[in-house]
């Protein structure tokens, strides 16, 4: 198994070399924004087709709601970092971050047809105002809650880092009545699990993605609105197909990583110092995000 891990992880390495020292980045980001540009084409003729009744229109225009999705969120993008650097920063089951990766992107795909909806309807906004206000006000609101998170992790990972090595637990939680008098170490750390997945979760769907919007005000006004809204649903699936992928990254490099220490305090110091430096990665990336929002 560490064989495996340790093969993957120079993998991984490898793969960042290209991304970040050979131009692989650039490549990879023209080639998604081409992608989005040709199917967000396709979508306008799919509207067309599906609002003319054409056999199988809807099942197409679906296919590219989620080849949208997929495109969109091959390029740069906040739920990238945050699954893929909270999957390195914390030692997350891989089924539980790829969860967390499908329902922040279909909350994402919620906002988005909350806001529309919104707007079309109670305030009466164009495509112009619902764009500004996801781009100049939810994007940033977003990036920040994203840097955040991030330091949040580290100061949490400087704490677990420098702090002395724990006692065993013992299990006071009951006294020998049969009597519960507090809860337990799994039954807390399901608590702190639990908020921390409502923080990353919304800390994501904050901003909503702008070719739902876009989709949702075509839809709306062809009359056309459960199509619409299916299809930013699937967009979303199609963005939490990257993010996917993503978070099988960082659980292999971070499993590789913990595979090589043997465990006690040594291994305790060392994970607090790698949650505290994605903490720092997480962090400065979103806020750099942010600042070019702006």
């Amino acid at each position: 198994m560490r064989l495996v891990l340790s093969l993957a992880a120079l993998g991984l390495l490898g793969l960042a070399l290209w991304l970040w020292g050979f131009g692989g980045a650039t490549m990879v980001v023209r080639w998604a924004e081409a992608g989005q540009h040709d199917a967000q084409n396709a979508l306008a003729r799919g509207l067309r087709a599906l609002r003319a009744g054409d056999p199988g229109a809807l099942t197409a225009l679906l296919g590219l709601c989620f080849a949208y999705g997929f495109f969109h969120a091959a390029g740069p993008g906040h739920g990238k970092i945050l699954i893929g650097g909270y999957g390195v920063a914390r030692q997350v089951p891989l089924v539980r971050l790829g969860a967390l990766a499908v329902l922040s992107s279909l909350a994402q795909a919620a906002t988005a047809v909350a806001l529309v909806y919104a707007g079309v309807l109670v305030f009466d906004w164009t495509r112009t105002h619902l764009t500004d206000l996801a781009e100049d006000i939810l994007a940033p609101a977003s990036y920040g809650a994203i840097a955040l998170v991030g330091l949040w992790l580290v100061w949490r990972g400087v704490r677990r880092a420098v702090r002395a090595p724990a006692a065993h637990h013992v299990n006071d939680d009951t006294c020998g009545c049969g009597h519960a008098h507090g809860p337990t170490a799994d039954q807390a750390a399901r608590v702190t699990s639990l908020r921390e997945a409502l923080a990353l979760i919304g800390a994501v769907a904050i901003r909503p993605c702008t070719g739902a919007i876009f989709l949702l005000l075509l839809t709306w006004r062809m009359g056309l609105v459960w199509q619409g809204i299916a299809g930013a649903f699937v967009m979303g699936l199609g963005t939490a197909s990257v993010t996917l992928v993503v978070a099988l990254v960082s659980v292999t490099l971070r499993e590789s990583v913990l595979a090589r220490l043997s465990g006690g305090a040594g291994a305790r110091h060392i994970a607090g110092v790698v949650e505290a430096l994605a903490g720092g990665v997480i962090a400065v990336l979103a806020l750099q995000l942010m600042r070019h929002a702006f």
